[in-house]
Order: C-alpha cells, then structure tokens, then sequence
C-alpha cells in the first residue's frame, strides 16, 4: 500500500515510553513523537487543514501564493502541503529562529522574509504585519493566520486527539503540552474531554510569554512579555485559538530549564528533539512533582513532543551557543544589577535631549569613549543615537553636526529591571541596539555587550563562575 502524495504520510505518531528523566514519578509518561511527521513537526496536521479552509472559502484559486507567520514549523508543515497542491509560498519569521528552520524553509521552495523580534505585535515591522501587509499586496494570495484561523484546532480535534485516545486505549488521565498558537493544546483538548471530562489538560509556557499569568490571573501584563530563546512556542498575543477554558493549569518553564531537558531527552531517552520538547517536558515533570500525591501507577500521562532537534544543531545542540548563554555552566543566575556591580568603575549615564545638535552629542560620546547614548526627553527614553547613525549622517552630509538629534535617532533601548536575568538580559543584546537601560533604585544605568562580557570574565576569576 502507498500513499498518493507525502500528505498521507501525516500523523499517527508513536507514543513512547519516558523513563529515565521521569524517574520517580508513581504514573505512567508518554511522549508523543510529532518528529515522524513527514516535515518533522507536529505543524504538519494543521498545514493540510488551513490550505483545505482557504480552498473551501474560496479565498485562493490554483497557482495561487500561501502567505504565513510563523516560527519556522508551521511554514514547513503549509510548505509540504503547497508542493503537493500546486501552490506557492512566502513566510515571515523572526530572527529569533535558527537558521535550520530557515534553511528547511527555503529548501522546500519558499521565498522567506526575516524580521525583528523585539518589535510590538503591531508594529509594521512584525512578522505578523508583514504577512499581512503581503496578503494585501500579492493577487491570488491568501494569509493563513495560524493564530486565529479555527481550521488549526480542528486538525487536532480531528487527527492528535483521536490518536491519544486510541492509543492509550481510552486509559489516558492527563495532556501536558506547549502553547503558542493555542491550537494544538486546544483542539486536543476539546477532542479528550468530549471523550472524558475528567482528563487533566496542562499548558507549559516559558517565561516571558504571556499566558501563564492571563490564566491564573485573567490578565495581560505587558510588563510580563520580554524575550526569550526558545522558539515555536508562547506569545507577546492573545490569539483567538487559544481556548483557557479548554485548559486545567498552566506552568512556567525558563530557558535554562528547557534547553537543559532538551538534551536529557536526547541522551538519556534517545529522543531527539526540539526545545519547546524540552519546556514540554520539563514543565510536565515540575507539574506531576507538585501534584505526586494524587497521582497513582493507573494514571497514564501523554506529553506532547513537537518536533526534531535537527532544527536546532547551531542552537541548543551545540555547546558553545550553551554556554555563552549559561545555559551549560553551573554559576549561580547572575542579574542585570550584578553586572552593574561587577563594573570596575561606576558609570553615570550620558544622555542626550532629542533638541541637542548632532555635533554636541559627538562631543560628549568623544569626551566619555562611549559609542551609544539614549535621547531622553524628561522622564521618558524616547530614542537613541548610535556612532553608525552619526556616521552615516555625516557621510551623506557633512554640515549635518548642525541639525537636532531627533532627526537621526534610532528606537529606544530597551528599559529592563535589575532583577533581569542573564539569558534574558543576553537576548535583549543581541538585537540590533546592543544595549539596555537598566532601571535601578539609583536611577537609569546603561549596560553593553562589552559589559557583560567584562563582568562574567571578571566573575570567573572571583570564583563565581562555573568550575
């Protein structure tokens, strides 16, 4: 027997056996292995789907473009579906995703435009308003939209959460998995607690997302929404499939904790897999401990496991990316504040008033040996200047020394509490300013890559470094 395209090949994925980084827990735990769908990831089930929707509703004729956001699976899930139908298809990411998940994109024929991270949901520059923007601009497009589109839950009401109940044979108790979209979680859900009411359906979010607080508190908090590394799951959004009420609890998993399970997963259960696999995981072991005492050994427990680590080779497979984000190192967590502290020398920050002439704020970044100060304005930071902008005024422009440095300020830097910590504080200076303000009792205090580099070093030789 044989499939009539590589579409037939999609889902009924194994369930295995976990065994050793569970050990201890009273219950039965299953992973679900999407990484043998044919485009490695459990976005496979819903790519079919939503291209099935857009046909239906008429809203893409053959030869037609499919646009999308997305963090890299699900474009290869849409990818996969778009050769088998003949269509064709560009993607907005962000530069957040390995370059694997690029490559792939790439390698199956689409056309792929990478965008920032850092940038609000509604800013022209996101990745969702790019696609959009696309959808407007291209005949005979269509813009999926993942995050709202109800064909995405639909696919796991019909295909993930038929799976589990029929491999489990109707005895699973309790659903553990990430949620991004809100589809998967939300789908499978519905699908289980159709079957059994009683079945438990956990959501794993890392930090720095927003759904963990808006669960339990009904809120949602800016302040919660900060960047983070690992990729393809939680939201700076509320997207419509993402049904709470689908949801029993929801737990917090950081980066260190994700990445670290990631690997376990790898060597000691020979699955290799992708870093929301990790946060899955790591976040159903956190949840099974704290609730050890009602659970018992006839209690059947299904994690969901999205996708390969093959995506992640330059990322969370590879040592040196590990330990330049601590990640590896067994130093205890190092904060924003400590870096401060750990300066040789106190620092007063040099601003500059978005009035200043181009020429005064040379002056004073010259006098100090800085490279980058921020424009404030009062109270508020509302921009910043970097040497390259000045250069690059000077070069198309001379007697430019003259004009006001709003004309040539560039986004704010980014504001983050002392408390922040260092894979956190390492994400925001990989972006395009290289810098952050960081608010303290004392006042506003900037931090730079050369920072933090000086303080880890300077850590290591106290002893308070990893051995």
């Amino acid at each position: 027997m044989w499939h009539d395209n590589i579409l037939g090949a999609i889902g009924n994925t194994p369930l295995v056996r976990i065994n050793n980084v569970v050990e201890g827990l009273p219950c039965t735990v299953l992973g679900k292995v999407e990484f043998f769908n044919p485009g490695g990831s459990v976005k496979d089930r819903i790519g079919v789907t939503l291209i099935e929707r857009a046909e239906k509703e008429g809203k893409i004729e053959p030869g037609g473009t499919i646009i999308e956001g997305t963090s890299g699976n699900t474009g290869a899930g849409l990818a996969i579906a778009a050769i088998a139908k003949g269509y064709k298809c560009i993607f907005t990411t962000t530069d957040k995703q390995s370059q694997e998940k690029v490559d792939v994109l790439r390698a199956l024929g689409a056309e792929v435009l990478v965008c920032p991270t850092n940038v609000e949901p509604d800013d022209p520059r996101s990745y969702y308003s790019v696609a959009r923007r696309l959808a407007e601009e291209i005949p005979n497009s269509v813009y999926l939209n993942q995050y709202d589109n109800s064909a995405n839950p639909k696919a796991h009401v019909e295909t993930t959460g038929p799976e589990l109940w029929k491999q489990t044979e109707g005895r699973i108790t309790h659903f553990i998995a990430g949620a991004g979209t809100g589809g998967t979680i939300s789908g499978t859900s519905r699908y289980l607690k159709d079957q059994n009411e009683d079945i438990q359906v956990v959501g794993v979010d890392p930090m720095g997302s927003v759904f963990y607080k808006y669960f339990h508190e009904g809120v949602f908090d800016e302040d919660e929404i900060y960047p983070y590394f690992t990729e393809g799951v939680g939201e700076d959004i509320l997207p419509e499939n993402m049904d709470f009420d689908a949801v029993d609890d929801f737990v917090q998993v950081d980066d260190k904790s994700s990445m670290q399970m990631t690997r376990r997963l790898a060597r000691e259960e020979g699955l290799f897999v992708g870093q929301s696999c990790g946060m899955a995981m790591a976040g159903a072991i956190q949840w099974l401990n704290d609730h050890s005492a009602e659970l018992s050994e006839d209690d059947v427990v299904v994690v969901l496991l999205p996708d390969s680590g093959f995506r992640y080779l330059s990322k969370t497979y590879n040592d040196e990316w590990m330990k330049n984000h601590g990640f590896l190192e067994s130093r205890p967590e190092v904060t924003a504040d400590e870096v401060v502290k750990a300066r040789k020398a106190p620092r007063t920050v040099i601003s500059a008033a978005p009035d200043d002439t181009i020429g005064d704020v040379i002056e004073r970044m010259t006098e100090q040996s800085i490279s980058q100060v921020p424009v404030v304005d009062g109270d508020d930071v509302v921009g910043s200047v970097t040497e390259s902008r000045i250069l690059n005024r000077l070069v198309e422009s001379p007697s430019a020394r003259d004009e006001p440095v709003r004309t040539i300020m560039g986004d704010p830097f980014p504001v983050v509490p002392a408390s922040l910590h260092l894979n956190h504080l390492t994400s925001y200076l990989e972006g395009d300013t290289g810098a952050v303000l960081v608010e303290r009792d004392t006042g506003y205090t900037v931090v730079t890559k050369s920072d933090l580099i000086s303080a880890l070093a300077r850590m290591g030789r106290n002893g308070n470094g990893s051995s």
